[in-house]
């Protein structure tokens, strides 16, 4: 494979870009933007790469073997599809599409074309995120209770999905990824400050069938940053805060035990208080990890842990956040195949 395209360079392309070229196992990048200020700009941001005007222009390169898309939500799935039908093995940036449907139609052209077809949920592969996956599948924390997450900042406000679509996204992806149970409902609320089509703060929650509840908190017009993220098992909680770069997770030897009923006097529950530590969490960045496991699936057939699966599957739970947020925040049910 000689090349890979960046295709859309505004917010997102400019980091792509950069990590396909220090990845480098894809030979040329191709940085592919209609706007002419833009590609100047990757061009001269990216010495040694390539450009295209069009994405036409990518589609018939054949020295061109791969796609990595940071264009509106709106043209993830024509986009994908049409390179899929070329041939080319697909990184979508998040969410895959705003459709279950869509989704799994991807799935299927991917599986049709038998190439890769990823979706850019870079939070799964923040090193702090897969060390408390580690710990999750080796017991540490013991069984699952909650996961209760705050992301919120001022901006950037999307013009074309809302505030669950583009941060909660983000935490769907990180609980998809430390348990393989998926929920069976999903509640939500949004409200649009200032007024307008769009929520701008959004509140959801999920249930699973093992008992394990999930509550996410999102905004995009609060004063200050927080991305913060408790884990609570039945044996030991964790504290993930992505803001705090020297001890981004703290892991609490602490829980709550339920009293037997021969030990139950006036309270029903006892509490148990041990240690706290901060395990050392490798300084590597989190999106080139995620090339390097695209590059791995698509030179190696390594299946990547990102695939059009993980990301169909957060599609699905967005999708029904949404049909809860326009009908008054009442619970809707999740069907999964």
């Amino acid at each position: 494979m000689n090349a890979v395209a960046i295709v859309g360079y505004g917010y997102w392309g400019p980091k792509l870009a950069r990590n396909f070229a220090q990845n480098g196992s894809f030979g040329r990048v191709v940085i592919c933007e209609e706007d002419p200020a833009r590609l100047a700009r990757g061009l001269r941001e990216n010495p040694g790469s390539a450009g295209a005007r069009s994405f036409a222009d990518v589609l018939k390169d054949p020295d061109i073997g791969a796609v990595a898309l940071a264009t509106p939500v709106a043209s993830h799935v024509p986009l994908a599809l049409a390179a899929l039908e070329a041939g080319k093995h697909v990184l979508v940036e998040k969410p895959l599409a705003t459709r279950s449907a869509d989704a799994e139609h991807l799935l299927r052209a991917a599986a049709a074309a038998r190439r890769i077809l990823m979706v850019d949920h870079t939070f799964v592969y923040h090193p702090a995120v897969q060390r408390i996956r580690a710990l999750i599948q080796s017991g540490e924390l013991g069984r699952l209770n909650y996961i209760d997450s705050t992301r919120i900042n001022l901006g950037l406000f999307q013009h074309d999905v809302n505030v669950l679509w583009d941060l909660a996204v983000h935490d769907i992806s990180i609980v998809n990824l430390f348990t393989s149970e998926r929920p069976t409902t999903v509640q939500a609320i949004g409200s649009a400050h200032p007024p307008g089509p769009l929520a701008s703060i959004g509140v959801l929650t999920l249930r699973y069938a093992s008992g394990l509840f999930v509550h996410l908190n999102c905004s995009w017009v609060s004063p200050v940053k927080i991305r913060h993220m408790l884990i609570g098992g039945d044996r030991k909680m964790i504290v993930y805060d992505d803001l705090n770069a020297t001890e981004p997770v703290k892991i609490y030897d602490s829980g709550v035990v339920a009293r037997t009923d021969e030990e139950r006097s006036r309270l029903m529950f006892e509490y148990r208080a041990g240690d706290v530590y901060s395990p050392k969490i490798a300084p590597k960045e989190a999106l080139a990890n995620l090339v390097a496991d695209f590059a791995a699936a698509v030179h190696d057939g390594k299946p990547p842990l990102s695939d059009g699966r993980f990301g169909a599957d957060t599609v699905r739970v967005l999708e029904g956040a949404e049909r809860s947020v326009t009908g008054a925040g009442r619970e809707v049910e999740l069907t999964w195949s």
